[in-house]
């Protein structure tokens, strides 16, 4: 309903990290308020990788057979094909986590199951369909939000305002806050095509010259993301669907029997890839966490994981004050401190994948052979376990406080 609110946090954003923060805020005691501009979490690709790291989290809140008894898969292991070769390019089997795999989980099963264990505290409230469109601001400060929801506008005040709502935050553009762009030469093109009993169990990726294919086994299908060059979705379309077809089943010829399940170009969404991270995640009575701060590359599927890791370390952090009603500009300041090296290693790592792999085979049109760090993974297997610790923990993994 419409109407005014008073909470000691207000989150912008039911993703991973406003739902992960808004849970561990509730479970210290805070009272806090998480606005979903949607009706529910039921919307096709989104990341679905749930990282070790994270895993290791649901375990020291004591939540990890609860959690993995919702359907998933594991992954041990990343593997890919470059032109005719088949890499192994990282081993979970050594990370220093209890889980040594990737779970692959729908995003809304992983949301639902944190608004459950959030709604069990009485200071917890989950607003959906609340769509933040005003900061309010009072004395130099933002002191809260101005919602639309179905029944009217809805008015939040808060001791702390949280951005947790993607890298196209409305949050980050009403506080004014300015980003480095890094950039990035790639888009992706995301789908599902049928999964067969017969067919291949691993999730990999595929390179030839020009193209890049990645499938993710999600049990009875596949969730395909096709790398284009930036901006070339107009001049895929333009080619036509067969063609589009077509050039799946060059990279995967298995795929042949299922491509006419692709019927029309609304089965295809555009993912545009941006990589970028605030100057300054914070205001007075402001702050800005996972994709709302930094937008990361899809290389390694790591930006669920750090948005995460923001909301562990924010509510390490901010718990406290939060309950005595004195969040300071430099408890905010101590968060982006906390999570700012970690991002900009992870990005850097992704900027130098992108520009030093992605974009030559992009722009490629001789046979693609593996580069000499993919055949090093090869030679010297335990060299493997450097990009599982990268991808499946983090340059700074954070623990429950």
């Amino acid at each position: 309903m419409g109407g005014e609110l008073r909470v000691r946090c207000c989150i912008a954003g039911g993703g991973p990290a406003g739902m992960m923060l808004g849970f561990l805020l509730a479970r210290a005691g805070v009272a806090v308020a998480v606005l979903e501009k949607h009706a529910d979490f039921l919307r096709d690709f989104r990341g679905d990788t749930i990282h070790p790291s994270t895993l290791e989290l649901m375990a020291e809140l004591g939540l990890l057979d609860e959690f993995l008894r919702r359907p998933h898969d594991e992954v041990r292991e990343l593997a890919a094909q470059v032109g005719d070769e088949r890499l192994v390019l990282a081993d979970f089997g050594h990370v220093s986590a209890r889980c040594k795999f990737v779970a692959f989980m729908p995003q809304w099963d992983f949301l639902d199951f944190l608004a459950q264990r959030g709604r069990r505290y009485p200071g917890f409230a989950l607003r959906m369909q609340a769509e933040a469109v005003e900061l309010i601001e009072e004395g130099g400060r933002v002191a809260g939000v101005r919602a639309r929801t179905p029944d009217g506008p809805l008015a939040v005040r808060a001791d702390l305002v949280v951005g947790a709502d993607g890298r196209h935050s409305t949050v980050r553009r009403l506080a004014g806050l300015r980003s480095d762009e890094l950039g990035a030469p790639m888009d992706v093109l995301w789908l599902r095509l049928p999964r067969f009993a017969d067919d291949p169990a691993a999730t990999f990726g595929h390179a030839e010259s020009g193209r890049i294919f990645i499938m993710l086994n999600r049990g009875d299908y596949w969730q395909c993301a096709y790398v284009i060059p930036k901006g070339g979705f107009d001049e895929v379309r333009r080619a036509g669907l067969e063609q589009f077809r077509q050039s799946l089943v060059a990279l995967s010829p298995f795929l042949a029997s299922r491509v006419e399940k692709l019927a029309s170009w609304d089965e295809v969404s555009l993912l545009t890839v941006a990589v970028d991270c605030l100057r300054e995640w914070h205001r007075p009575g402001l702050l800005c966490i996972g994709d709302a701060a930094h937008a990361m590359s899809p290389i390694g599927g790591v930006g669920i994981n750090l948005a995460i890791q923001d909301a562990v370390a924010a509510a390490n952090r901010l718990a406290a004050p939060l309950l005595s009603g004195n969040v300071s500009d430099a408890d905010l300041a101590a968060v982006q401190r906390r999570r700012e090296w970690p991002t900009r290693m992870t990005q850097r790592l992704q900027l130098a994948i992108q520009n030093r792999i992605v974009r030559r085979v992009l722009d490629s049109r001789a046979p693609l052979k593996p580069p000499l760090a993919l055949r090093l993974l090869q030679w010297f297997p335990v060299l493997r376990r450097i990009p599982a610790r990268i991808i499946g923990i983090g340059f700074r993994p954070e623990h429950v406080a």
